[in-house]
């Protein structure tokens, strides 16, 4: 497999970062989170209008540019890099993913026509308040009512569940349990019957929120794919959200590494600049390592994850490929922040200084979508059952 970009792909990474440098300062970055809404919607529609970049991996038949999921793991990355406070994670990487894999061609041509057009921000809601993110973490429940479904339940760590205009919602079947009665609905988040109440949390640059539903009433043409069967599509978006994750806390770690850098470089003791210690090499030599040992896994997981999108040879190789990224890459960026924030000294943990803001990223997304030790039982139980099978 070629690890290398294209011309193309290296253009684009470029762009990003050139464009998010521009706009994803220390400043905007900390005015957004002051908000409730969480980002500049003028930015967002940049974004969207300038960049283009919701359509980033949506096909040309829906009005999308129709590249590949290694463009949009290289944009995450810089996002990360940048801490930018956008609905773009949630949107592009979580329900847009959804639609790709469950949705009908009527579904795509409708929601990602408007994501594409007008900047749709939608959301993906599934886990009920469990800190594993499997199956089991589905509590809302629906049930047929004649040619409609009716859907009860409560959802929690939803990213930007209170300001998405669109929610693509996981349901199981009342009485079912584990993988089976998973179904998966499209509700517009002005549906009657819906609850959003936005909840403060750690990691102030992203922001969250609990749903409720109360005997919310959809039509049959909300359904995502069939009845009762959704898990294994969820499945597939939740590896594929993890994957984006994952680049976007190596493009953190990148920017932790470069601050460090830069401030023990300048930073004197003893008529030396501190970054000539031995003690001060090793360590940030550790975080070069933990970031590019991240960076290799996060880029395989992305050739896997293009594979699972287009039902490449490769597409089943996506739990184990997003399992590694996620564990390694959850545990090096919260490392790494942990270090910058010892070589700062003093000054690492105050307001003024930004390595704070990347701290409570680093713990924040090491939980989202599983930490490091839920991926690891995890790729055990895959590597067992591939040894039963052979």
């Amino acid at each position: 497999m070629d690890f290398a970009f294209t011309e193309e792909q290296e253009m684009i990474r470029d762009t990003a970062a050139a464009f998010l440098a521009e706009v994803s300062t220390s400043e905007a970055v900390r005015r957004a989170m002051a908000t409730e809404q969480g980002y500049d919607p003028e930015l967002w529609q940049r974004i969207c209008g300038e960049m283009y970049w919701q359509a980033i991996h949506v096909p040309e038949a829906h009005g999308g540019m129709g590249l590949g999921y290694i463009e949009v793991v290289a944009m995450m990355e810089q996002m990360g890099r940048y801490l930018l406070c956008s609905p773009f994670f949630a949107t592009v990487c979580m329900a847009g993913n959804a639609l790709l894999l469950a949705g009908s061609e009527e579904q795509k041509s409708h929601w990602l026509g408007q994501l594409c057009e007008r900047g749709l921000t939608a959301t993906l809601a599934f886990n009920g308040g469990s800190r594993i993110w499997d199956a089991s973490s589905i509590t809302a429940t629906y049930r047929r009512t004649g040619d409609a479904f009716l859907l009860n339940g409560d959802y929690r760590y939803v990213i930007d569940g209170h300001s998405a205009e669109l929610l693509v919602v996981a349901a199981r079947e009342e009485g079912s349990e584990a993988e089976e009665g998973i179904s998966l609905f499209l509700l517009p988040a002005d549906s009657a019957g819906v609850g959003r109440t936005w909840l403060p949390t750690m990691d102030q640059a992203r922001k969250q929120a609990a749903i409720q539903l109360s005997d919310v009433s959809l039509a049959a043409d909300a359904l995502l794919g069939e009845a009762g069967k959704g898990w294994h599509a969820l499945a597939q978006v939740i590896d594929l959200a993890a994957v984006a994750l994952a680049a976007e806390q190596v493009g953190g770690c990148q920017q932790l590494l470069d601050m460090t850098v830069d401030y023990t470089s300048e930073r004197v003791q003893f008529n030396r600049p501190i970054a000539s210690f031995q003690a001060v090499k090793h360590k940030a030599a550790d975080m070069m390592l933990q970031t590019e040992v991240a960076r290799s896994g996060v880029y395989y997981a992305a050739c896997v994850a293009q594979e699972a999108l287009v039902g490449g040879e490769l597409a089943a190789e996506l739990p184990e490929a997003a399992s590694v990224a996620k564990a390694y890459s959850s545990d090096a960026y919260f490392a790494v922040a942990g270090d910058t924030l010892q070589l700062f000294g003093g000054v690492g943990f105050t307001w003024e200084y930004d390595v704070h803001l990347y701290f409570k990223r680093a713990k924040s997304s090491e939980h989202l979508l599983g930490d490091g030790a839920q991926h690891r039982e995890r790729l055990a139980a895959l590597l067992l059952d591939q040894e039963n099978v052979s």
